[in-house]
């Protein structure tokens, strides 16, 4: 067994729609990829609770200014073109950060949620298929035991 052409395999750009239009990103090259995934990581550890720092090996001044756009790639320039509002530009550059550094389907969930986290949660439905949560109760003790109450006083009366 040989070895397939990995670019034969795996898509090299992501595919966002925007207002009827369909906007390509690119792959980025390996190092925004892993300046990508470092940068996910430290948000993910600060939604820990973590303390982080972003040092400027990871991203420099000049880096930070022109992230989006470095990640979005060609795309950018188009959006920018089109007159695509900032929300719309920073939910394409977020949707490609969760492609580069999880995959399509993740980035997927993201883009059609709209960016909001409940609404990315699986439906009811898809959760009966995967055996999430069931609506029946469950059975309860069968051992013959029972928690005893405690007895009642009487109150007396008073003479």
């Amino acid at each position: 067994m040989a070895f397939n052409d990995v670019s034969e395999l795996l898509d090299e750009c992501l595919s966002l729609p925007i207002r009827g239009r369909i906007y390509t990103v690119p792959a980025p090259e390996a190092a925004m990829g892993l300046r990508t995934q470092q940068l996910i990581a430290l948000a993910a550890a600060a939604a820990d609770g973590q303390a982080v720092t972003l040092d400027d090996e990871l991203m420099s001044d000049d880096e930070e200014s022109d992230f989006y756009e470095r990640l979005l790639g060609s795309a950018f320039d188009d959006m920018v073109a089109d007159g695509v509002k900032w929300p719309l530009v920073k939910h394409a550059a977020v949707t490609s950060m969760i492609w580069i550094a999880q995959n399509k389907d993740a980035a997927e969930r993201y883009w059609n949620s709209g960016g909001d986290p409940s609404r990315m949660a699986p439906n009811r439905e898809a959760r009966r298929r995967s055996g999430g949560a069931s609506s029946t109760r469950s059975q309860g003790s069968t051992s013959g035991t029972s928690t005893r109450t405690a007895p009642r006083h009487r109150a007396r009366k008073r003479r």
